[in-house]
């Protein structure tokens, strides 16, 4: 039998939040963040669209295993939709396929936002990830095969206008719960109204418990970079070839710890002595007035660092998932 290999790549875990710039892909963002970091292993929380731009959380190595708790969380998004066309697509990619001279009142948006606060019946866009029989939807429309997507249960828990910069086009700011499509609600709100509406701008300002504020660009990532390339005869190298990261101190900066997507969780501190315990993988006995006898799900932190996700009984943590560090 082959002996695996070696992983290639830094062991490096924490998070991410890259602010995605519009034209790219989630696969190919997190692909070059990868590359950056020379980390072993990278996955994000929450797609956001090539035509998209804003929050994208990336999480590295250890990191991934929290990676459903962000994708559960809320979300915040300012989009604008110009009204008079529907397209295939719900966005500007797409052909027109329908269209109206309407242009809807002050009144009338109004109205219509109430019927899309709160829990709502939405069918995902056409060219959505949504799966239909093992393939995306996106491709099977294409394909140009009809596709039907079943209506879900999604949350919307706050829709307001935030602008309008002429009677055709409205700004919207909208959090989300796990699931929404904002290009649907664009589509639907434009059915509503009998004057048809698509995206035309769509950011993504925070996902779960991470806020804006904690958004890196590219730039900021590549000039971290530039910090720790190693020192080469620039004669010796190829042309245009750029010398690799040899020190990763500034890249490492931009990191969050794993627990940052725990904020939803209760927090457990632990002595080095508990630390040891639940690394390997055994339950600890927690002390103080304030511990809870029991709690479903809790995360906890020692040695500065997060360590393990599980659950409280009987005044004991058990841990379910181990982490093993940056």
């Amino acid at each position: 039998m082959a002996r695996r290999g070696k992983p290639k790549g830094r062991p490096i875990s924490g998070w991410l939040i890259l602010d995605k710039p519009k034209g790219m892909g989630s696969t190919d963002a997190v692909a070059r963040v990868k590359r950056l970091y020379f980390a072993q292993k990278a996955g994000h929380a929450g797609t956001l669209d090539p035509l998209a731009s804003g929050m994208l959380p990336i999480a590295l190595g250890d990191a991934t295993k929290t990676v459903p708790y962000v994708m559960d969380g809320e979300k915040i998004y300012r989009f604008t939709i110009r009204w008079g066309a529907e397209t295939t697509t719900d966005d500007t990619e797409g052909p027109v396929t329908r269209s109206s001279d309407l242009v809807p009142s002050a009144a009338a948006l109004a109205e219509v936002m109430t019927r899309y606060r709160g829990e709502i019946s939405q069918v995902p866009p056409q060219y959505s990830a949504i799966k239909i029989d093992g393939e995306r939807a996106y491709d099977l429309a294409r394909g140009g095969e009809a596709v039907d997507i079943a209506a879900r249960s999604v949350t919307v828990h706050r829709l307001d206008i935030v602008a309008t910069p002429d009677e055709r086009t409205t700004v919207f700011e909208a959090t989300c719960g796990k699931g929404t499509y904002v290009r649907s609600l664009a589509r639907d709100m434009g059915r509503d109204l009998g004057c048809f509406g698509h995206i035309i701008e769509l950011r993504r300002l925070s996902v779960g418990s991470f806020p804006e504020e904690d958004m890196i660009t590219f730039e900021e990532l590549e000039a971290a970079a530039d910090e720790g390339r190693e020192e080469v005869d620039p004669d010796a190298t190829e042309a245009g070839a750029r010398p690799r990261v040899v020190r990763f101190d500034a890249l490492d900066d931009y990191l969050l710890d794993a627990a940052a997507a725990l904020g939803d969780l209760y927090e457990v501190n632990l002595s080095d002595d508990q630390s040891a315990r639940v690394l390997s993988g055994n339950p600890v006995l927690l002390r103080g007035r304030d511990a809870p006898a029991f709690c479903e799900e809790a995360f906890a932190i020692g040695q500065g660092r997060l360590l393990a996700i599980g659950s409280i009984e009987q005044g004991s943590f058990h841990p379910r998932r181990v982490f093993g560090g940056r």
